[in-house]
């Protein structure tokens, strides 16, 4: 059985290698600053997955998963999620309270106890802030996504998921209105600094590009990412 902080790291590799979309690898610096450790701490876990066969590293190299470190590493992902959606769908927490909860739960180990929280909360395709859950094998369809700053001007949009998960992030989110489900309006775009004017609602709103970077929409009227209408 991996320990805790075998599984924090399987899972931010997944995060970087997989989620991000940028590369299938990832430096043992950039490792370090998502999990708030020394870099020579960092290595020394790589490491130690090296040889339990969950990842390939050689020395000044970047780490990327084995076909079983991704498997592992996405369970943990499968575990959060599942815990996320049901402390926001039945325990009635914020989305914004429930990440932390769920670092705490994504470590019971038990496949029973997860495949009956699945069935229970009625198989969810996604977690409240929108992110695919992984199935009982690992395995995880990632749809083919689009931000609000692709987004044409004047074109409804319907929120379908966030990329920052961050606490303030999602109260920021919540004080402007913006939800998942939400129907939003690019009203203008500045091209000096890309700073949006929204139209949530009936109340238009400017906000940053680092808003409109991490806000994941489809089109309104047809719910495709790419279409005609």
């Amino acid at each position: 059985m991996l320990s805790f902080t075998e599984e924090n790291y399987l899972k931010a590799i997944v995060q970087h290698t997989l989620f991000d979309g940028i590369s299938d690898e990832v430096g043992v610096n950039q490792l370090a600053s998502t999990l708030n450790v020394k870099p020579a701490t960092a290595s020394d876990m790589v490491r130690r997955l090296k040889k339990k066969e969950l990842v390939h590293y050689e020395r000044y190299g970047k780490v990327s998963l084995t076909k079983q470190g991704q498997r592992l590493g996405m369970l943990v992902i499968r575990r959060h999620r599942l815990w996320e959606t049901f402390l926001y769908s039945t325990l009635n927490f914020s989305w914004d309270e429930v990440h932390e909860v769920a670092e705490e739960l994504e470590h019971v180990h038990s496949g029973k106890l997860m495949d009956r929280l699945d069935e229970f909360l009625g198989y969810p395709e996604f977690d409240p802030h929108g992110e695919a859950i992984p199935n009982c094998e690992g395995e995880i369809k990632i749809p083919f996504r689009m931000t609000v700053s692709e987004m044409s001007v004047g074109k409804p949009c319907k929120v379908i998921a966030v990329r920052d998960e961050s606490v303030d992030f999602l109260r920021y989110l919540d004080r402007i209105g913006l939800a998942i489900g939400a129907t939003v309006v690019v009203v203008h775009r500045e091209e000096y600094d890309e700073l949006t004017t929204l139209r949530i609602g009936e109340k238009d709103t400017v906000v940053s590009p680092k808003l409109t970077s991490n806000v994941y929409v489809v089109c309104g009227s047809c719910g495709k990412t790419k279409c005609s209408c």
